[in-house]
């Protein structure tokens, strides 16, 4: 039987008196406490309604230890949030209205989870953030919430919490998968609560894949071969550890997304489009197996620079516009491409556990809404496309409304259109979920 913690006026008392400390300390910048305070403030972004990707997860004076330790509570405690929040809510009698307060509870928790032997440090340390947020008034709220929690954790992961706790995504979500993949499901699940594998594209402009293998055994790094041009890492690691990542022998992607340029088939001297290309690793990819007349677009400004960042490491070039494309008037000259990469907006449902975030922030009608914009784009792009030529439509999604049966639309009202390999990659060890469709236009 659960004991459920109450959120009473008791508890305020406590927060208010024994629990808080005469004058508030200052946090040392490598603990615990300081790590679990910048990871709350990401945390409640998202709850907020905002994406990781325009939260910092620590401030920029803050060590990198105690980064490495923010973002790792980030992205723990989003890839549980499911469950995390089904246990807190187990834990008190009504919601918390501090967004920072529960955003700290499911950091803690999480740390709990993975570091039980550290449970007493871990309790003392959210402790101590919590002096920092709400006036300190909740310290004692988070004190009895997460030793409650340690006092019944059995019983609590033992009783049902629902599907969103047990697998750690939306009902909604679940339900799409059951439907798409009855035998695949609970698997694609899994891996989407997994930490992703980190794999590297070698440049084999600068360097052969055996020789750089060589050359991260030299460093001390674990790596294994797979596909064509990737590196499987045995644990992650800091680009500035790699081995001429500086001077672009090699770049962060993952495996399955290294799929795209070679299926394209991009010969020397042909003119190729990278219709949606930020951050540019598939217009680098490209660019590193063949020499192309290349013209990388991308709608956003920002992204646009990363881009031509990532292709200034490698030494390779490319003509960059931030341009939608589809307002083809802007942007294009009038002369047909052989070859164009369309890897179009989706909803990211196949790279969840690199983007923890999104699976809460995403709402059902979302898919709809990016089926619609990823038909506008083919049919923008569809016409820029020389007799002959190939597009290669992707993303990294695994909802079929934004792949097989977007292309069974499109192939359906387009008769010059013809398919040429699909591909619908599950997200597992070796790398992400990904689609592609290779069509060719016959006439």
């Amino acid at each position: 039987m659960l004991h459920f913690l109450t959120f009473s006026p008791e508890i305020s008392r406590l927060s208010a008196t024994a629990a808080r400390p005469a004058a508030l300390r200052k946090l040392p910048a490598d603990s615990l406490a300081q790590a679990l305070l910048h990871a709350a403030s990401a945390v409640a972004g998202v709850i907020a309604g905002r994406s990781l990707a325009d939260l910092p997860l620590a401030p920029p004076g803050a060590l990198p230890a105690t980064r490495a330790s923010a973002q790792e509570l980030v992205y723990g405690a989003l890839r549980r949030f499911g469950e995390g929040d089904a246990v807190l809510a187990a834990l008190l009698d009504r919601p918390l209205d501090k967004p920072d307060i529960r955003a700290l509870l499911l950091c803690a928790l999480h740390r709990l989870a993975v570091r039980p032997e550290a449970s007493h440090t871990v309790v003392d340390q959210a402790v101590e953030a919590a002096g920092h947020l709400a006036g300190g008034k909740l310290r004692g709220l988070v004190n009895a919430v997460l030793r409650n929690y340690l006092r019944q954790r059995d019983a609590l992961h033992a009783a049902s919490l629902g599907d969103e706790a047990e697998y750690r995504h939306p009902r909604w979500w679940l339900h799409r998968l059951r439907r798409a993949y009855p035998d695949a499901w609970q698997a694609i699940v899994a891996a989407g609560n997994q930490l992703p594998p980190m794999s590297l594209r070698v440049n084999r402009r600068r360097v052969a894949r055996a020789e750089y293998l060589q050359q991260l055994a030299v460093a001390g790094i674990a790596g294994s071969a797979l596909g064509e041009s990737a590196i499987r890492l045995a644990e992650p690691q800091a680009v500035d550890a790699l081995p001429g990542f500086a001077e672009g022998l090699v770049s962060v992607q993952d495996a399955g997304a290294q799929r795209a340029a070679p299926l394209l088939d991009a010969a020397d001297g042909m003119r190729v489009l990278d219709a949606c290309a930020a951050p540019g690793g598939k217009t680098a990819h490209l660019l590193e197996l063949a020499a192309l007349d290349l013209t990388a677009l991308e709608l956003d400004a920002r992204r646009t620079r990363r881009i031509t960042e990532n292709l200034d490491r490698l030494g390779l070039v490319a003509k960059v516009c931030v341009a939608d494309c589809r307002r083809v008037r802007d942007w294009w000259d009038g002369r047909p491409f052989d070859r164009i990469l369309a890897d179009v907006p989706c909803t990211a449902s196949g790279v969840v556990r690199r983007h923890p975030d999104s699976k809460w922030l995403r709402r059902e009608d979302d898919i709809a809404r990016f089926a619609r914009m990823q038909r506008e784009i083919l049919t923008a792009l569809w016409p820029t496309l020389a007799a002959g030529g190939k597009l290669l439509y992707a993303t990294c999604s695994v909802f079929p409304e934004e792949n097989r049966e977007q292309l069974a639309a499109f192939l359906a009202s387009v008769p010059q259109a013809s398919l040429l390999a699909e591909e619908q990659l599950l997200p597992q060890g070796d790398h992400d979920g990904f689609y592609y469709a290779l069509l060719q236009k016959t006439c």
